[in-house]
């Protein structure tokens, strides 16, 4: 079917038209360059991983029900029927196709010590096999840009205050009506001391617009650091991490929604970013 000024979506999959990927690149670009004016890298990361390296992280445990993976198939192969392949045409599953980009930063970092006040930026395709695709607001697959805070635990507060004024301001001059709201992700096994500290204090955030989330903050305190072994400069111990989360698709779906066309919405974040200087 047709979705927003050309857009073309169906089951969860969308082909963004010429007006709706310039407002995506422009907003992007944007969330890329706030942290590299801070002096923080970009790196690229490869949209799937060996599924053990996403198992390290409880994906398959605490997400089952959005986990995706992928593998080969077995010749000779007469191909699919009715949509699909059979099981007995597939290899085993072993590439997992991630739920959220900072994964990437993780693995980049792993068995390396790092500075307190490490920043790093990415950019990558994350798969959801949710229950319902609605639009460009729930897709399968999406853009996702993070900012990944790497260090001490001050710092990783510090990176997720700076960027909630900075994401209220932007959402402010673009006259998007915006609630945050305190929300959880079982990254830390459901039963462990993580996981009743996360019930007891919130450790993420949405900032939601017309009901959806757009933007969300995230501490993750030091279980990525442990599970990857990443030391924190000078005396080794497991680094804490957090991130600020970008859902491209769905900026790019408010703002055509808020501003008739992603056309005239790409004409107001310009504008936006222009007078407020936000860029």
């Amino acid at each position: 079917m047709t979705g927003l000024s050309g857009s073309r979506i169906a089951g969860g999959l969308a082909i963004l038209g010429p007006e709706e990927t310039a407002l995506l690149r422009l907003l992007d670009d944007t969330f890329r360059s706030w942290a590299v004016e801070e002096g923080g890298g970009e790196i690229s990361a490869p949209p799937i991983y060996p599924v053990d390296e996403l198992a390290n992280f409880d994906v398959y445990v605490n997400f089952p029900h959005l986990a995706l993976v992928a593998g080969g198939l077995r010749a000779p192969v007469a191909g699919p029927a009715g949509g699909r392949f059979s099981t007995e045409q597939i290899a085993g599953p072993h590439l997992g196709l991630p739920t959220a980009t900072c994964f990437g930063a993780y693995l980049y970092y792993r068995d390396r010590t790092v500075p307190a006040d490490t920043l790093v930026t990415l950019v990558n395709r994350c798969f959801r096999g949710e229950s319902h695709f609605d639009g460009l607001r729930r897709l399968l697959t999406f853009q996702m840009r993070e900012i990944v805070a790497i260090g001490s635990y001050e710092h990783t507060q510090d990176v997720i205050a700076r960027y909630r004024t900075r994401i209220e301001e932007l959402l402010g001059a673009l006259s998007l009506d915006v609630t945050v709201e305190a929300a959880s992700d079982p990254f830390f096994q459901r039963d462990g001391a993580r996981a009743l500290l996360q019930r007891m204090q919130p450790v993420k955030y949405e900032f939601q617009v017309d009901d959806l989330a757009i933007a969300s903050v995230n501490t993750h305190r030091n279980f990525f650091g442990e599970r990857c072994r990443i030391g924190l400069e000078p005396d080794g111990g497991s680094a804490f991490t957090g991130c600020v989360a970008f859902g491209l698709e769905r900026w790019v779906s408010v703002l055509a929604g808020r501003y008739g066309s992603a056309g005239r919405a790409h004409e107001k974040v310009e504008q936006a970013l222009r007078e407020r200087q936000l860029v």
